[in-house]
């Protein structure tokens, strides 16, 4: 098996974990991986009301491992993931907060217009 890539997070760019989080698939994933401790990959099958092939699962990963979003490790069968926002935050101050919050702010009102249909 390939070793995953996990970047130091000094060699990470901003521009990196923009783009990463620029998908509202990915944004999705990381907002709930943020949230909890562990989660493997299978449970982010369906995000939202989108059912994801594991293939696609599999590449929005990659990406936000890539990152530096978040860290992967084989455990058998499983990929489980966890956020490394703790270093993120050290090296970019106030940034996954504020992409959170708003991707939170941006679902709620989303809800809340697809009620009122």
């Amino acid at each position: 098996m390939r070793p995953l890539l996990h970047p130091a997070i000094e060699d990470v760019p901003v521009e990196a974990i923009l783009h990463a989080l620029s998908d509202p698939v990915r944004v999705a994933i990381y907002a709930d991986i943020v949230k909890g401790s562990e989660h493997n990959c299978s449970t982010f099958l369906t995000v939202g009301d989108r059912d994801i092939p594991k293939s696609t699962l599999s590449q929005h990963f990659r990406i936000l491992r890539e990152a530096g979003l978040i860290r992967s490790e084989r455990r058998g069968a499983e990929m489980l993931n966890t956020s490394r926002c703790e270093e993120v935050e050290r090296r970019y101050p106030g940034l996954i907060g504020a992409i959170v919050k708003a991707h939170e702010i941006q679902t709620r009102a989303g809800r809340r217009s697809q009620r009122k249909r």
